[in-house]
């Protein structure tokens, strides 16, 4: 069985393209029609790909030929769920698609602003199986969407306050959608919250930096607003990502993204990457 996998050029997908590739599980990389220069995370796994757009029709049919499992991840830019992303999941139903694993987001059930909860919704009365992966948040964000302020300025400008999080490590949730996909029938209709080994305050995860970097790395604590502006204009991000991520730090920031999991261990046998490890092994990225 041939996994269909998106966002086949973001830190997840590629990741899990590589670790099917390893397990000689066949899978096909869905990109973008006009490929970014990230393609090249694509071709290193050596898995075939396919030119696929949730906003262009054209592209679902080759897409989803042959294909009984995806391996689902939003678009950040897409946040109107009903217009942009269901209708390419009706399509790939007709297609033939009967089970998908999404990738979402811890608390999703519970969060009904984020887009995540909006798919989770869809996939229960969709008719399809279904297998939700709830991450915590990204170690790896702070290893590209926020590393050049931690490398050019030696700051970390998230506004969650003195919340804690229980950071999880991409590779780990990558461990866990391979598991997943290669024995879909064992996770049916199951949701599994991703953490993380503990859960740390910013201002934590700054002193674990600058021991490991060698220099005073300091965590604002900046204001919604604030960090608003700052990722529209210093990180680019377009306004339906700014929405999303700043109510995913104000989560945390309310003291709601700290609850710890076993499920990487149960899922994976192994336990979860501790951020020590992830700074260590990243360490480079920061170095300016």
């Amino acid at each position: 069985m041939t996994v269909l996998v998106t966002g086949a050029t973001g830190n997840v997908g590629s990741a899990v393209l590589k670790l099917l590739r390893k397990a000689n599980i066949p899978a096909r990389g869905a990109v973008s029609p006009e490929p970014p220069t990230s393609l090249v995370q694509v071709a290193e796994t050596k898995s075939a790909t396919v030119a696929f757009d949730f906003l262009d029709p054209s592209t679902w049919d080759l897409a989803f030929e042959g294909i009984e499992l995806v391996f689902l991840v939003r678009p950040p830019a897409l946040s109107n769920v009903p217009r942009d992303i269901v209708p390419a999941l009706e399509a790939a139903r007709h297609a033939g698609v009967k089970h998908i694993v999404f990738l979402s987001l811890q608390g999703a059930e519970s969060n009904s602003v984020v887009p995540h909860a909006k798919i989770e919704k869809w996939l229960r009365t969709s008719g399809l199986s279904w297998t939700f992966l709830r991450p915590s948040y990204f170690m790896q964000n702070l290893s590209t969407t926020h590393v050049a302020e931690i490398r050019d300025h030696s700051q970390i400008v998230i506004p969650a306050g003195k919340g804690r999080t229980a950071l999880v490590d991409v590779n780990d949730i990558a461990a866990v959608a391979v598991e997943v996909l290669a024995h879909p029938e064992a996770h049916l209709n199951r949701s599994w919250t991703l953490t993380g080994p503990n859960a740390m305050t910013y201002d934590e995860v700054a002193e674990i930096l600058s021991a490991e970097l060698g220099r005073p790395i300091r965590y604002t604590r900046p204001s919604v607003g604030h960090y608003a502006k700052h990722a529209r204009r210093d990180l680019g991000m377009p306004w339906e990502m700014v929405l999303v991520t700043a109510a995913i730090y104000t989560v945390a920031r309310l003291g709601r993204a700290a609850g710890l999991t076993n499920d990487v261990r149960a899922v994976t046998g192994r336990p979860p990457t501790s951020f020590a490890e992830f700074a260590h092994r990243e360490r480079d990225g920061w170095i300016p």
